[in-house]
């Protein structure tokens, strides 16, 4: 039986939330009560959007008489759950048990079944939206290939046939005009956490209404980082699963991050780059798709702009050097292929995201003459070969 009490280790705002709630959570099945504490528990560490969103479901869920909720919830409560789960603290380590959880619907082939309960449920939450709203006109900005002097490789392969395809730009200011509308964006319409700055090298900015992320300023956070994995993962250290729950236990202190820098917000959402990402910790390209990719997914922003450099070659987290980089180990070549499946990958997350139909995107080949540009505007799958500043290009994508 939920209390008070049983939330007694949560953050301050989430604990208020749950037991604001805990009538309505004392009528959740054991199959999907977890998981919507598994967002409760982070709520005081969650955007301002993501608030909104599991405000609005517990609005919805609060909203059903007795005989509402359990039809809505009579998928989830039909499936069968062993002792062992239900023995677990699902209410202090959600996530241990959602993963739990996931093995063992797998194990007892009710996976189907779970799954089609969790489509219907998020098909009922979102009809039951205000469509009056209308989402941001969103504007997604990425440079790649910065370093690289020449390239025979065939670039924005697959983003071509989605907009104009312009293969005279003037390099001259290019990266300046995307800061420019990043900023002016940004001082237009301050809502926090609303326009992002992502760098695979260095940001040099103080504005407070840009949120930035670069991958050289969280190097001595990397290095932290890796120095504990390495640990885990040396014969006798504990192997890939201890690894794992290393990582999910985590705090931005343990590895130097500091919420009187960034704020708890942002602090963790730092660390959770480095350790829920594929290869952030150690090569850039990495770092900035995925950085772009969570913060898509996560603060849905307005304006996002994503800056590739170079990474390092193909090393081992066991490797000597890491800290020390070198420049002569840095791949522009292979880091341009990465960076433009990346965009491509930026371009997707985007899409996903209210008003996709209506948001504009753009990327440059840094310091040269191609670049794609998509909007509603723009005549998809065509090519313009007139000799153009970049900012004449964002103007016309202005027009979406």
């Amino acid at each position: 039986m939920l209390t008070p009490e049983s939330f007694r280790s949560y953050p301050d705002q989430a604990r208020q939330l749950a037991v604001s709630h805990i009538d309505l959570l004392s009528q959740l099945p054991l199959s999907f009560l977890p998981l919507l504490l598994r967002e409760v528990i982070n709520y005081d560490w969650k955007f301002p959007v993501e608030r909104e969103e599991l405000d609005y479901q517990f609005a919805y869920l609060s909203d059903k008489s007795a005989a509402e909720l359990a039809k809505l919830m009579a998928p989830f409560a039909q499936l069968k759950l062993s002792a062992e789960l239900e023995k677990q603290d699902w209410v202090n380590a959600p996530v241990q048990f959602s993963e739990q959880l996931s093995a063992y619907l797998w194990a007892t082939h009710q996976i189907d079944a779970f799954r089609s309960a969790s489509v219907d449920y998020v098909h009922g939450l979102n009809a039951s939206k205000d469509k009056a709203a209308q989402p941001p006109q969103r504007l997604g900005m990425v440079a790649i290939g910065n370093g690289v002097v020449d390239t025979r490789y065939r670039l924005f392969r697959y983003l071509r046939r989605l907009g104009v395809y312009y293969t005279n730009i003037a390099p001259e200011q290019g990266i300046g005009t995307f800061k420019e509308h990043l900023t002016a964006r940004a001082k237009s319409n301050p809502v926090p956490f609303a326009h992002w700055y992502i760098d695979g090298a260095d940001i040099e900015s103080s504005d407070a209404s840009l949120t930035c992320v670069s991958y050289n300023s969280l190097r001595p956070i990397r290095e932290a980082l890796l120095s504990k994995m390495v640990t885990v993962m040396r014969p006798g250290g504990g192997g890939p699963e201890l690894l794992r729950t290393e990582l999910a236990r985590m705090q931005p202190k343990d590895v130097g991050l500091s919420d009187a820098h960034d704020g708890p917000v942002l602090s963790r959402f730092k660390l959770a780059l480095l350790t829920e990402g594929s290869g952030t910790q150690i090569f850039s390209t990495s770092f900035v798709e995925w950085s772009a990719r969570e913060a898509l997914r996560r603060a849905q922003p307005h304006t996002l702009l994503a800056r590739f450099t170079p990474r390092r070659r193909e090393a081992s987290i066991h490797a000597p050097g890491l800290s020390t980089p070198d420049s002569n180990k840095l791949d522009p070549e292979a880091s341009l292929i990465d960076a433009d499946m990346g965009a491509y990958y930026t371009w997707i997350n985007q899409q996903r995201l209210p008003g996709a139909e209506k948001a504009s995107f753009i990327v440059w080949f840094e310091g040269h003459s191609e670049a794609v540009a998509i909007g509603p505007s723009l005549r998809a799958g065509t090519e313009d070969s007139r000799l153009l500043r970049l900012q004449q290009v964002m103007d016309e994508l202005g027009k979406s």
